[in-house]
Order: structure tokens, then sequence, then C-alpha cells
């Protein structure tokens, strides 16, 4: 299995950025995604999630109304839209993908993760 993370860079508040992540090697209709995202010195915490066919979708308070997470089940992809972006979204973003049927905002229990695309925002 392997998740393929890009779509990171450097940008002004204010900018947007999108986010893609490449699955293979799992059937990836049958997993929920979600994106991570780790701070410099601060944990890792959960950003978005979407279910298997892309019906919820999930949000932490920080991104709700400025971050919008979609899935291309035929590409086998999972996209983050990132729209009036703020110097505190600078981290490294993660995809990754769990079994069974629900979002989970806790990291752990997401079998699989990609390497990881560092955004930063500039005031």
């Amino acid at each position: 299995v392997q998740l393929q993370a890009c779509g990171g860079g450097l940008v002004q508040a204010g900018d947007s950025l999108r986010l893609s992540c490449a699955a293979s090697g799992l059937t990836f209709g049958r997993v929920v995604m979600a994106w991570f995202r780790q701070a410099p010195g601060k944990e890792r915490e959960f950003a978005a999630g979407i279910t298997w066919g892309g019906d919820w979708t999930y949000y932490a308070d920080s991104v709700k109304g400025r971050f919008t997470i979609s899935r291309d089940n035929a590409a086998n992809a999972v996209y983050l839209q990132m729209n009036s972006l703020k110097p505190e979204d600078t981290a490294v973003y993660y995809c990754a993908a769990k079994f069974g049927t629900e979002v989970s905002r806790t990291g752990r229990v997401y079998a699989y993760w990609g390497q990881g695309t560092q955004v930063t925002v500039s005031s």
C-alpha cells in the first residue's frame, strides 16, 4: 500500500492550495480517507475526513468553512482544497487511510499514511 501526497508549498495568507493524495495497493473505494497535519512543536491533529463514497465529510473546527475534502474513487485519489489560508495552517499535511465505515479524528486507528507535504503560509 502506498499513499503519495503532493501539492504543498509556500503561499501568503489568504491564498489557496490544493493537496492531492494518490493511493495504490488497496481497494480505495472501501477505505475512509483523512488529512491530518502536524505543525512544528505540536502534536499531529485531524484536519478533515471523508467516507467511502464521499457522502459524509468531517472537519476540524479550525478549518471548517475554509477547507474542503473530496475524493475520486475512479482515480484512487483524495484531495484537500484549502482556501483563505492562515499562518496557523502552516504544517506538514498527511493523508491517511483506515478500514471501516466511519471517519475517526484519532490518528492511531488509521492503517496507512502518506509521506507528508509541507504547507507554509506567510503573513
